[in-house]
């Protein structure tokens, strides 16, 4: 006979975040640019995108950037911060497209901490993120971020820290 009850997962080495997919609409791209104050023509005027060699206007770094946070927050929870973001640009994301990030942690590096609750010392995870487009991979770098944990030996709190590694290689 099994026992009932609810069963923790933890995270391992090889574990795939679900996909997030994300439609490129034109108001999406106009509207992080203006929220980025990036007033760059490529970004909100579809003629002159053209004029300069573009088939269109197309997502700005600073937008991208936000979507792979929320992708990031969205599978670790509203608890995470964002400590360190550094990414590069690849495929344009033009209106009408759709970029799917996607996720797979690669390694797993527990510290303990001052206590021996559940919630003390550090978890370091790396994850490979690639966020594609019919083009190819829109997105690729580094996040990394921490989570709130509670020692509850001792009632003090400590941080879990999160790498996430977005990369030009395809998840196996």
């Amino acid at each position: 006979m099994g026992t009932e009850g609810t069963e923790t997962t933890r995270p391992g080495v090889g574990s795939e975040l679900p996909s997030l997919e994300i439609p490129i609409t034109r108001t999406l791209i106009v509207a992080g640019a203006i929220a980025s104050r990036d007033y760059q023509d490529v970004h909100h005027d579809a003629e002159l995108a053209r004029r300069k060699g573009s088939p269109d206007i197309f997502m700005n770094i600073l937008t991208t950037n936000g979507l792979v946070g929320r992708y990031i927050t969205d599978h670790f929870g509203p608890t995470a911060v964002l400590r360190k973001v550094a990414i590069r640009l690849g495929a344009p994301n033009y209106p009408g497209d759709t970029m799917v990030l996607t996720g797979r942690i690669e390694e797993l590096d527990e510290r303990p901490g001052p206590g021996t609750g559940a919630g003390a010392g550090t978890m370091t995870v790396t994850v490979r993120v690639v966020g594609a487009n019919a083009i190819g991979k829109h997105v690729t770098g580094t996040v990394t971020l921490t989570l709130p944990g509670t020692d509850t030996g001792s009632g003090s709190e400590t941080e879990t820290t999160v790498t996430v590694s977005v990369t030009d290689e395809e998840a196996s």
